[in-house]
This record gives structure tokens, sequence and C-alpha cells, in this order.
């Protein structure tokens, strides 16, 4: 808006009923703090004091004159008008004004104003008498029915109609004349009693509801509002209040003062509810009151109950008491769990408030024991309560679970007693589950964990979980990939190379929660994860799931090995190729045939990734082992560029090795190169369990997991220093021209007895060479790629030569690996 269109001038009515000229300034209207709303803003032209600041009342009555005026009432005696410069500014004040009361910005008037209000605003006498009340009588009620209904429009007559309502004690008359009604069955009585009492109730008076909502009183307001004229017949509220309705105490409640709010807010909650009709948007305003009264009162019994710590006290000891029958715990989770309910409406620090007194008493180990009952309700109510507890404050509920730890068995923990409801769903589209499973991404999420100067929660906190909960939450993923159940086909090139079990849809969508929160874990939780899934060697069982029948299942599968890719950390490559991980994704792709699916383009955006990223060691290890299966895949060049980055890459590494005197060649660069290997084994393979499933040491063992980062970059510093000097390794031409490649490890070296998993590999025919000519030598054993920048592992050694075989496999046909 221009300074010529906000350009306005300020008048106010003296005692003299005439204009006096506050200033000349400039208008806006902007939300204001201190007066809880949007509001009219004038700024002094000369010097920018505040010349006016109002409030932009809902009920305010603002009339628009002579295109260029605003004027209205802030009381009864204190009149204001603007006078704008320009039209335009008149008309966006205007708007502004009309949105904030929801009327039409069409209408000159906000709100209707009676006949002398028409006529002037400033003509209004200084005070006005209070409205005329007929006479409380059955002959009167129309009349009263129609000065009701009439004053609605007017938020001055509204005020007076009011006060003398209050004044006069009418409203326990009016009810006093609706038994007599009822007793009659005086039905056009009785529908004029329901518009009087509707109508008192849009006055929105607090003071008046204080009256109609007493014991005395209400039940009769409810009747009055039984008998809308446009139904046929009454409704019964009053017989579902009074005998449907049964209010159950879970403990003898003896504060009178409480039993009281409760019963009322009950049954103001079914009249805006139940019998009120849905106001309109220009009828919202009018029951505003109504709200506040149920969400103050909501407020009183709250802060009542949190007081009397006897009766909670007493509500926590029967909870978890093992004597309490099973209806009667209902009954307490139940309460607890409305009881929470009703915290929300709580100022913050109340509700911290609250919550500590819940946390005090011990509302954490009575969970606990609800949690893992039979009852159905009862888990649910107890779930719902957790959710609350662990919305307000996931830290209190992970320094319970902590202190816990020191004192009880995993089995019993509380966060171990979330995972098996989780995975003990009944539920067939697993509802609870879903539910669970949030609460606990938001207790593992590293975003709301505390850090203080000595020592931070997210690495005490990580640290115990891993330790006591992690082997709960995998437990169903582990036992549905178990090589007892994936060896019903072992031979690699068979259609179906590993056959699995989930393929019930409710164990599909179990596992597809397990793999989304432990992909989350992937992201977010570095070191911790990656010792995890190595130690269980976790991705090659998780890819397990690539050969399910529920598409889903399979991509969150892809999803998770794609988060780990993702990364782009050496050690997650290295574990990867050395176990031979590519194989179940490139057979998913290949059994997927033509189809063009979200699975085929997922697995296609997991290797355009690794291409675009130039992950090298990966592209070495596909394109060693998998590029003749997937050359004949032409309608994207994901692969063919996967296949020219590795030619680059072994060009430049030619190049560097030619620079380098042949004597360093012969000697010291193999040693280095062989050195490196071990260096890399001894990493891999320390402190393994003597059965040999783990690849680095378990987490139970004395060698943390925080431990992990020095190992780490131990063995970086190590690579990184011979890198440079590692120029010897290139693998040796074949009499057909082409490349042979043999490796100094396998895939079960690589993985102890996992390594069964991987013991039939598919045999591919080595890359292409450079004049297009394929050879026709292929390996048995998976490749071992170097690590980023060097060609280790694809050294020809003389004692690997007798794993070489020949075979043949054409890439019109798109073979299965090992087909």
């Amino acid at each position: 808006m221009s300074d010529t269109r906000r350009r306005v001038k300020v008048y106010t009515l003296n005692e003299d009923r005439q204009w006096d000229d506050r200033g000349t300034g400039h208008v806006s209207s902007s939300y204001v703090e201190r007066l809880k709303g949007m509001s009219l803003l004038v700024r002094a032209e000369s010097d920018g004091s505040l010349l006016l600041e109002s409030k932009i009342n809902p009920n305010t009555a603002y009339q628009k004159q002579q295109d260029t005026l605003i004027v209205w009432s802030e009381a009864e005696n204190y009149d204001l008008a603007l006078s704008f410069q320009e039209k335009a500014g008149c008309d966006e004040i205007w708007e502004k004004i009309c949105q904030v009361q929801g009327k039409d910005p069409s209408v000159e008037v906000t709100q209707d104003l009676i006949e002398s209000e028409e006529e002037h605003i400033e003509e209004m006498p200084e005070t006005s008498p209070l409205i005329d009340l007929p006479t409380c009588e059955l002959n009167k009620l129309e009349e009263i029915a129609d000065l009701v209904t009439s004053v609605l429009s007017s938020p001055i007559r509204r005020e007076k109609l009011a006060l003398a309502l209050e004044n006069e004690g009418y409203i326990k008359k009016l009810l006093q004349l609706f038994q007599v009604c009822e007793n009659l069955e005086n039905t056009e009585g009785l529908h004029h009693l329901y518009e009087i009492i509707r109508g008192i109730l849009f006055l929105n008076k607090a003071t008046l509801f204080e009256v109609m909502f007493s014991d005395e009183c209400i039940m009769d307001v409810v009747g009055c509002l039984e008998y809308d004229p446009s139904l046929a017949q009454p409704k019964r509220h009053r017989e579902f209040l009074t005998k449907t309705a049964k209010f159950k105490e879970v403990i003898p409640i003896t504060d009178s003062e409480l039993r009281q709010k409760i019963h009322q807010t009950y049954r103001v909650q079914y009249i805006q509810d139940i019998i009120l009709p849905t106001p309109s948007v220009f009828e919202e305003n009018f029951l505003s009151t109504l709200t506040s009264f149920i969400f103050f009162n909501k407020v009183e019994i709250v802060s009542m109950l949190q007081e009397d710590e006897k009766f909670l006290s007493e509500v926590f000891a029967q909870l978890t008491d093992e004597a309490t029958d099973d209806d009667k715990r209902c009954e307490l989770v139940n309460f607890f769990k409305e009881f929470c309910a009703f915290s929300q409406t709580l100022q913050p620090q109340n509700r911290d408030a609250f919550f500590k007194t819940l946390a005090k008493l011990g509302i954490l180990p009575a969970l606990e024991i609800v949690m893992g009952m039979d009852d159905l309700q009862v888990r649910s109510a107890a779930t719902d309560i957790f959710s609350y507890l662990v919305e307000f404050s996931p830290s209190m509920v992970r320094e319970f679970v902590m202190q816990e730890a020191q004192q009880s068995d995993d089995d019993i923990l509380l966060i171990n007693v979330v995972i098996e409801q989780m995975i003990c769903d009944t539920d067939p589209e697993l509802g609870g589950a879903v539910q669970l499973m949030g609460l606990l991404r938001t207790l593992i999420d590293p975003e709301n964990m505390l850090a203080t100067a000595n020592k931070t929660e997210k690495s005490e906190f990580l640290n115990f979980f891993y330790n006591h909960c992690m082997h709960v939450l995998t437990a169903p993923l582990l036992a549905n990939t178990s090589e007892d159940k994936c060896e019903k086909d072992a031979v690699v090139g068979s259609t179906k190379s590993n056959t699995i079990c989930p393929d019930n849809y409710q164990t599909a969508q179990l596992l597809a929660l397990i793999l989304e929160l432990l992909t989350f874990c992937v992201e977010h939780h570095t070191y911790h994860i990656k010792n995890y899934i190595m130690n269980k060697d976790l991705l090659r069982r998780v890819l397990v799931l690539m050969n399910s029948k529920h598409t889903f299942l399979a991509l969150c599968a892809l999803r998770f090995m794609r988060r780990i890719i993702g990364l782009k950390d050496e050690f997650y490559n290295r574990y990867i190729t050395k176990g031979n991980l590519f194989e179940p994704v490139i057979n998913a792709l290949l059994d997927n045939g033509t189809r063009y699916n979200l699975l085929n383009s997922a697995v296609i955006e997991l290797f355009e990734f690794i291409r675009v990223e130039d992950i090298k060691s990966l592209i070495a290890h596909i394109v060693e082992n998998f590029y003749n299966a997937l050359e004949s895949i032409e309608y994207v060049q994901t692969f063919k560029g996967l296949k020219t980055k590795y030619e680059q890459e072994k060009d430049r590494q030619s190049q560097k090795l030619n620079s380098v005197p042949s004597i360093l060649r012969s000697n010291r660069f193999r040693r280095d190169a062989r050195a490196l290997e071990e260096d890399e084994e001894m990493w891999f393979n320390e402190d393994e369990e003597e059965e040999g499933e783990a690849v680095v040491p378990p987490v139970e063992k004395s060698k943390q997991e925080d431990d992990f980062p020095d190992s780490y970059e131990k063995f970086m510093e190590t690579k990184k220093a011979k890198e440079s000097e590692d120029k010897e390794n290139l693998p040796k031409r074949t009499s057909a021209g082409g490349f042979k490649f043999t490796f100094s490890h396998s895939a079960s070296t690589a993985n102890g007895a996992n390594g069964a998993n991987s013991k039939s590999v598919a045999a591919q025919t080595s890359p292409a060479s450079s004049n297009g000519s394929s050879s026709k030598n292929a390996a048995l054993s998976p490749a071992v790629p170097a690590p980023k920048g060097s060609l280790v592992g694809l050294v020809d050694y003389p004692d690997d030569e007798d794993d070489d075989e020949e075979e043949e496999t054409s890439p019109r046909k798109r073979p299965r690996l090992g087909s």
C-alpha cells in the first residue's frame, strides 16, 4: 500500500458529541500480542508515535460511510472514526476487518444495528437503559422468544439482554415455565422455550452459563433443547444422560466439588457436541465462551486430581496389583488414558508438572506391566498413554529404561516390552504395530537427545539400545531369513535360488516395519548400526527378502541396501563386495524380466547412483562379476556407463603403473599389496566367534562399539599410506586376448559360517577386452575388488589358478546369475 493510500485522520467523539481530530498518520493492520488479536494501528505522520491501537473485535459493529470513512464504538461512550485520503486505502482496511469478523466485504455494516444506531453511531445516548423483559408468563413466551432472537445480530443489545437476564434471575423463572409446559403438554410453549434457551446460549456470556449449567438447572436446560420445532418428535437427551451414560468411579472420589465438576463438564460437552447444531462460519464466535467454559473445567479437573496424591497413589496401586481383576484394570487404564487426554488442555508449564507427577508416582513401571497383559483393550489404552509420555518427554522415558536396565533382565525392559507388542500385534493391518514403531523411532532419534558438558544422552542410550534391545527388534527378521528356511533350494542356478518363508501378508508387513526402523538407524546411528550389521552379517539376511512374493517387502530390503550404499562408506563397500551381496539384487532384476515397475526402477536407480557418484570399488566389483549378465539391458545406459567408468579407472591405473620403475613393481609393491590384504583381513576377522558368524567383534564382547571409529580410522590410514604405492597388480592377459581374474579371498572366508549363504556363486565371464571381444574365462569365486584407487584383489596368484573354468553365457538371453 502506498503512503497516500495509508494516510488517515483519526477522530474521537467528545463529551459534547463533537468529533475531535486526534492527528494524521498512516494505518496498518497486524497481530498485537498484548491485545491477543488482529488490531488497527495508526502511527503519527510527524514523529511515528502511536495515535491509535484498536483490536478488531469479532462482535464490534463497524460502519463504512461515504467510501472513505470507517466508524465504530470501542465502548458505549467512546466512538472512533478513520477518515482515509483515498478510497483504495479504506477498502483494504475494510476487507481486513470483514475478514476477522467473517463478513462479506460488500456489506457496509459488519453487524446489524438497531434503528437509532443506523442513523448515526455518535447519536447514541451516553447511558442506555437495560432492555425491558416481558413478564415471565406462559402467554408471553412468544414475545420473549422474538426478543431473544432479535438481539443476536447486535452486540450492544446482546450485552444489555444478558445483563437484564442476570439481574432479574430470569433463567430460573423460564425453567419453571418449562416444567409447567411439559406437564400440560403445551407443545407450542415448549417450541418457544427451545428458541429462548438456544438464543440465551448464543449470547455467549459466562455468567449466564454458570446459572444454566448448575446442578439445579442443567437438566431442565437439556429438556428445553429436546423440543426443536423442526423435529416431528422430541429427542430424549435427558434419558440418555441419566440412564444410558454411567459415571464410573475407578476409585471413589470423595471430593464433592470434583465430582460435580466432572458431571458438569460431561453434560456441557454433550450439549455442545450433540444437542446444538454445528455453527456456520458466521456463528462460530457465538459459542466461543462455551468452548472456553469446557476448557477451563478440564483444567480444573486435572489440577484437582493432580493435587490429590492419595487418590492417584491408590489408582497406581490397584493398576499394578496382580489381584485386580481384568475389568477393573481395564477401567483404571481407561481412566488414565482420559486423564492424559485432558492434560493436553494445560499450559506447557502445567503440563510439565502433570507428567512429572505421574512419573514420580510410577506411571512407567505400571505401563510396563499392563502393556504385557493379554487383554487387547488394556494394551491399546496403555499404548495411547505411552504415546502421550513419549510425545511429552522422550528423554524421561529413555532415562527410566536405562536405570531399569541396571536392575532387570532384558526380557522385561519397557522398550523390549514395546518391541514385543509390535511384533505380536494380532491386527491384520498391524495398526498397533505402526503406532509403536513410530514411538520407537522417536525414542532412538538422536535429534531429540540432549547433550551435557560431561556426557551425552545419545552415546549412553544408543549403547544401551544396541546391547539390550536391538536383538529383540531384529529377531523376526533373522528368524525368517535363517539358513534352515532358505535352503529349500540351495542351487544358485535354479529359478528361485532362495525360497523364503515370510509369504503371509502379516509377517511381510511386520518385516517391512522392522526394515523401516533399521533403515532409519543406518541414516542416523552411524557406528552403532555399522558394527551391528557387520557382526550379524545383517545385510545378507535382509537381501534374502528380495525373493519375497510381496514386492513392497523386496523394496524395503532394497531401500535398506540403498541407504547403506548412499553413505559412500568404504567399510560398507568392502563388506558388500567381499560378501558378494549384489548377487540377490541382480537376480531380482533379472527375475523381474521386462516388467517396467517400481522394483525395476529402484534397482536401476541403485546402480545409477553408484555410477554417478563414481564409487570405484563397487563399480569394479559389479563389472568384473556381473557385467555379462547385465550388458543386454539397453533401455538405460546405466550398465554401459559402469563399464566405461571401470575401463577409465583401469587405464588410469595402468598409466600410473607404467611410470613406476620396474624394480619397484616386481618387489616392493607386490609385498605391500599383500600386506594391505592381510591388514584388512586382520580387522574383519579379529576376535571372530568360533562359529565364524561375525565379521567384526560382537557387541556383547569386551571390544565395545565405541572402538569402531578407531579401528576404522586405523584401517583407512594404513590403506591410504599404501594406496599410492600399489602399482603392480594388473591382470594378466590370456592367450585369447582377454583378462583372467583369480582371487585370494572367497565369500566364505570373509563371512565365516555365513559364507554358506553364498558358497554357490554366479559364474560370470570376465570383462570384455579393449577390442570388444569377450573372454570365455569365468571365475566361480566372486571378485574381491580393490579399495578406491588401487587394483588389489585382481592379481593373478598362481595358487588360485585351479579355480578357473570356462563357461559361455549369452547376453541376449539375460540369464539369471549362476545359470
